[in-house]
Parts: structure tokens; C-alpha cells; sequence
């Protein structure tokens, strides 16, 4: 009886869907003021062991220098490459000082490809990195700070994602409250993953959300959220790390 019983076991977890039997992709988005805390100290270390202790398949960073001067000629995604030992792409938004300010990518995975695109901003210019990995596309930005720029970049951010068949998440500091504009449009097309009654900035006394993770809901796939928290993180940055840990579900 137990070798029937062990048998049937082993044929049903053979039919469920691969998409079913994984754990779900842990997702930490984090504008980490180029490594500065609240109390002003640039420190990569205090960064990457708040990324390290969420343990996150992929993260969506902002604000981050590329061997400026006011840097001191350090690439700061590198340095938090090394130091969480994940792989790392880089999109420069701007240039400044000799080098350049913009987004990044941390993940566990290396993605198998990757491409950024340019996003409208009036006080400076804002990117867009869209990285394919094996199960899901994953896309990072931080918005202007302009109600017109973050309506602008909607639509490019949806033709930018024209034809991908996976699964696709968006992350990043968007600027903008849960009942803008901006974010409504958003809603149209993507699910809000992370509770955005839960504060994410300023980072020691929170009073609104403007980091956001989502779900594509355009092209067929349903998503169940496992977990969902903003990390009580209140001076390594000046934002708190939102995280979701979230299953996909099959078409």
C-alpha cells in the first residue's frame, strides 16, 4: 500500500505545471542614495549586508555613481557586485563629473541579455534596463520627478515590452504616490505587487510610498504573492527596500 501511495505522489508532482513546483522569485527594489545614509556616511558594506540579509533573486538599485568625482573615481555597482557576490548590470542615465549617474541590476542569476533604454526627465534625464532571464524578464527604473515625465514614460515603457512571451516584473523608485496619475495608468497594465499603504520614504520617519514592484498582466500570466514587506531599514539610505516574494503562475 505505502509503494502505491509513494507511486501516485510521484505521478501527480510530475503533472503539476513546472511554474507550480518553484519557489517563488524573491524581488527587492532599492534607491540606495549611491551607498549614503541619513547619517550621511557613504558606506557599500551597510548596503550590500541589507541586500544580503533579504537574500533576494534579483534586485532593482537607483542612485548610483559611476566613477565620478564626487565618488572618488569608485564604480559603486561594482563594489556592491563584489561584495554580494550577484552579477551586476549597470545603465547610465546621465553623465556627470567624469563619470555617470543612474540605475542597476544585482542578481543571483546571470541574465542572458539585457538592454536600456532612455526615459523622459526634465531635471535630468532617467533610464530604463530591461534584463531577460530564464523564467521571467525583469525590468528596472527610477522616474522623474515630473507628473508630465512619469506620464510620458508609460508608453514607452509599454512598447519596450512588446512581444516578450515570459513573465515580466517592473521595479523602482517611480516618485510617484499610489493614487497619481502616473500610477493609475500603470494599473492598466501592471499589478502592484508590494502594499503601498506600507511607507517607503523618507527612509527615517516614512510618510509616503514611491518604490513600487510589479507584475506585466498583458500577456497571460497570474502571479500569487507570498510575501510582501518595506525593510525597517531607516539609515542606510534615505528609502526603505521594498520586497516581494512572489510565484508565477502558469497561463
Amino acid at each position: 500500500m505505502k509503494h502505491h501511495l509513494s507511486l501516485l505522489s510521484l505521478l501527480l508532482i510530475m503533472f503539476i505545471p513546472a511554474s507550480a513546483q518553484k519557489a517563488g522569485v524573491n524581488i527587492l527594489s532599492y534607491n540606495v542614495h549611491n551607498c549614503i545614509g541619513m547619517d550621511k556616511e557613504q558606506d557599500y558594506q551597510r548596503i550590500a549586508n541589507v541586500i544580503q540579509q533579504a537574500d533576494p533573486d534579483i534586485v532593482a538599485l537607483q542612485e548610483l555613481d559611476s566613477v565620478t568625482e564626487r565618488n572618488k573615481g569608485i564604480y559603486a555597482l561594482g563594489e556592491l557586485k563584489k561584495l554580494t557576490g550577484m552579477h551586476g548590470v549597470y545603465a547610465s542615465a546621465i553623465p556627470f563629473q567624469g563619470g555617470s549617474y543612474g540605475i542597476g541590476i544585482l542578481s543571483k542569476e546571470a541574465p542572458i541579455k539585457h538592454e536600456v533604454i532612455s526615459m523622459p526627465g526634465r531635471e535630468e534625464k532617467r533610464a530604463l534596463i530591461i534584463a531577460e532571464f530564464k523564467d521571467y524578464v525583469f525590468c528596472a527604473t527610477h522616474q522623474s520627478l515630473t507628473a508630465e515625465d512619469q506620464l510620458l514614460s508609460v508608453p514607452l515603457i509599454l512598447e519596450a515590452l512588446k512581444g516578450i512571451h515570459k513573465p515580466i516584473f517592473l521595479a523602482g523608485d517611480m516618485n510617484s504616490k499610489p493614487q497619481s496619475k502616473p500610477q493609475e495608468m500603470l494599473a492598466g497594465q501592471f499589478v502592484t505587487l508590494n502594499d503601498t499603504a506600507v511607507h517607503t520614504f523618507p527612509a527615517d520617519v516614512p510618510n509616503r510610498c514611491i518604490d513600487y514592484i510589479y507584475a506585466y498582466s498583458q500577456n497571460g500570466y497570474q502571479f500569487d504573492v507570498q510575501q510582501q514587506k518595506v525593510i525597517e531599514e531607516a539609515v542606510a539610505s534615505d528609502h526603505r527596500p521594498v520586497q516581494v516574494v512572489v510565484q508565477i503562475k502558469g497561463k
